[in-house]
């Protein structure tokens, strides 16, 4: 199989650790091993007395158990571990395409949930995003006409990287009725739950609403512990779930005992964690919404839903990756041009997760003040 270049990954492993001001980070702030430790007297004693062998293929079962309590229908023996959500997508398609299989994914969309069918010989349509009264959207009907009779998969995300687009419950009820009625297998990619900026507009995971979804979650995102690299699916699908542990085998059998044991002590705690996770995201949202009201001649402000991330646009045809360079050369604030995700060159992410979020953002301002005024 030869694959396209992830873009996106490539912009952040030339830059990431280079630019002193990350303005376009996916992820929410991380913890550390110690504020870790901290939750429980007894956390630093589990960690130092665990031995450092082998761990089961499918994950700690403790922790596919503490994985298990965020659904409403799926058990320990659903959940099936992964070295962080890249693993779990790459061995998903394999498990459930085959080359000449049709699959639609929302749009735009994290690289590989379009590029590894594409390379696998599955014939790939974009489900885009639309852009309707200054908020993004989806349209249902679209995505009927999207299906043919080779349709195999469809797989979306919500909350929706770059655009931060929460589906509604509604939509999501929708979604799963198309993919039934033609018994069609469901890939929801949902590793920024628990970050909507109104708790009432949450959605029930997608594989506790059909028994042929593939929910995918990860400790990267919504809990800010991307360095433990653990990520996960369930799915009531027990076809799916045997096809995947068997090629789990062929990668990297098993995960980090360390990096499940730190999973389980946040996970035990999630509460507390995703709680600070929202307050920052919220304060930063309440910048951004004043930033780009103060600079609407400038830019246009599409507001996510949920998450830490959103997808912006210069206006006045000025191009994202252009201003972008230049942003870097005078401020050292890196944002992320929507070239990237195979979109238009005005439009580009922006990642407000993190505490120094609003020095970036003043950086940015100057730069605005300065250059673009």
């Amino acid at each position: 199989m030869k694959i396209s270049e992830f873009k996106l990954e490539r912009f952040f492993a030339r830059y990431e650790f280079e630019a002193p001001y990350l303005m376009c980070c996916s992820d929410c702030e991380s913890w550390t091993i110690q504020e870790l430790l901290a939750f429980d007297s007894g956390n630093m004693e589990r960690l130092i007395n665990m031995g450092l062998g082998y761990t089961e293929s499918r994950g700690n079962p403790a922790l596919r158990q503490q994985i298990a309590s965020l659904y409403r229908h799926i058990d320990a023996e659903q959940v099936l571990v992964f070295c962080g959500a890249e693993e779990a997508v790459f061995l998903y398609m394999q498990a459930v395409l085959s080359p000449g299989d049709h699959v639609i994914v929302q749009a735009p969309a994290y690289q590989s949930l379009l590029e590894i069918p594409a390379a696998m010989g599955c014939r790939v349509d974009k489900w885009e995003m639309k852009r309707l009264d200054g908020q993004w959207g989806i349209d249902l009907e679209e995505l009927k006409d999207l299906l043919t009779e080779k349709t195999r998969a469809i797989i979306i995300n919500t909350p929706h990287n770059p655009t931060g687009y929460l589906i509604s419950e509604q939509e999501m009820q929708e979604i799963v009725k198309i993919a039934w009625e033609r018994d069609i297998h469901l890939f929801v990619d949902e590793v920024y739950k628990y970050l909507e900026y109104d708790l009432h507009k949450q959605v029930p995971w997608g594989c506790d609403l059909y028994e042929k979804a593939v929910s995918l979650g990860v400790m990267s995102k919504s809990f800010g512990l991307a360095g433990l690299r653990i990520g996960w699916v369930a799915t009531r699908d027990q076809d799916v779930y045997r096809t995947l542990a068997g090629l789990k085998d062929y990668t990297t059998i098993c995960s980090s005992g360390p990096s499940e044991l730190l999973s389980m002590m946040a996970l035990e705690n999630r509460e507390q964690i995703i709680n600070r996770n929202r307050k920052i995201i919220i304060e930063n949202l309440k910048l951004l919404d004043e930033f780009f009201k103060q600079y609407d001649e400038i830019f246009s402000w599409y507001r996510p839903g949920a998450g830490p991330i959103a997808f912006p646009a210069f206006r006045g045809g000025l191009d994202a990756e252009i201003m972008g360079q230049d942003l870097l050369k005078h401020t050292g604030v890196l944002i992320l041009p929507g070239r990237v995700y195979d979109y238009d060159h005005q439009h580009f992410r922006i990642g407000f997760g993190r505490k120094d979020f609003a020095n970036c953002l003043s950086r940015f301002e100057q730069y605005v003040k300065e250059r673009l005024l």
